[in-house]
C-alpha cells in the first residue's frame, strides 16, 4: 500500500510532527537504528522543512543546514532531518536528486565530516519489488535528507562492531511485521488540512 503523498502537503508543523512520530514509532520503536534513541531523548535532532516546490530551494536549504550542523557542537545538534513535502514524489526522481545533494556536500568541502542518508515514502532498494516490505526501513512520511556526522557513525560502529547485522535484523523485523503491521504503526504523512481523505 502506497503512503499518502500529495503536492499540497501539510504545513511545516505537521510535517515535523509526522516525522517525529515516524522516528519514535518506526525507527526507534522497531529499533531500526540503535543509535537514534539517545539523540532523540537528548533533543539533539534538528528538524527542518523545505516548504517549496522548487528543488533548487531544497538544495539551497540543504547548504544552509549542512553549514549549521558542521558549525555546531554535537552536544547541541547531533543530526538534522530536512524534509521536503512538496517535492519529488516519484522515488526515481528523488534518487536522481541525491547526486545534486552530494554535490553540495562536496562544494562545501564537508565530505568526510558529514554525509547524507536518503529516506522517501516510496523508497525502493535495488533488486526489490515496490511492495517489498523491507523497503520500509528507508520509508519516511516525506522525502527526507538525513544529515549525519561521520564522527557519530565512527562512534556507533565502535560501539556496535557488527553494524552490518543491523541491516539483516531490520529485514527480519519488517518481514515479521508485514504490511498490516507496518500500516498499524500509523507512520505515514498526514492528509493536508481540509482534505476529504
Amino acid at each position: 500500500m502506497r503512503p499518502v503523498f500529495t503536492p499540497d502537503a501539510a504545513p511545516p508543523a505537521i510535517v515535523i510532527a509526522d516525522t517525529r512520530r515516524w522516528l519514535e514509532r518506526a525507527v526507534i520503536g522497531l529499533n531500526l537504528c540503535p543509535f537514534a534513541k539517545a539523540p532523540h531523548a537528548k533533543g539533539q535532532i534538528h528538524y527542518a522543512v523545505c516548504d517549496s516546490d522548487d528543488a533548487a530551494d531544497w538544495l539551497a536549504q540543504l547548504r544552509t543546514e549542512l553549514q549549521a550542523l558542521a558549525a555546531l557542537d554535537a552536544t547541541e545538534r547531533e543530526t538534522t532531518l530536512l524534509m521536503a513535502p512538496r517535492l519529488l514524489p516519484d522515488f526515481l526522481d528523488f534518487n536522481d536528486f541525491l547526486a545534486e545533494a552530494d554535490a553540495v556536500l562536496a562544494q562545501l568541502d564537508l565530505e568526510g565530516t558529514l554525509q547524507i542518508a536518503p529516506f522517501h515514502p516510496r523508497f525502493q532498494f535495488a533488486g526489490t519489488d515496490e511492495d517489498d516490505i523491507t523497503n520500509a526501513t528507508n520509508r519516511a512520511p516525506y522525502p527526507t535528507l538525513h544529515l549525519i556526522r561521520e564522527a557519530s557513525i565512527d562512534r556507533a560502529v565502535a560501539a556496535f562492531p557488527e553494524a552490518e547485522a543491523i541491516y539483516e535484523a531490520n529485514m527480519a523485523t519488517l518481514e515479521r511485521l508485514g504490511d498490516e503491521g507496518w500500516a498499524a504503526l500509523g507512520v505515514g504523512a498526514s492528509a493536508p488540512q481540509g482534505s476529504a481523505r
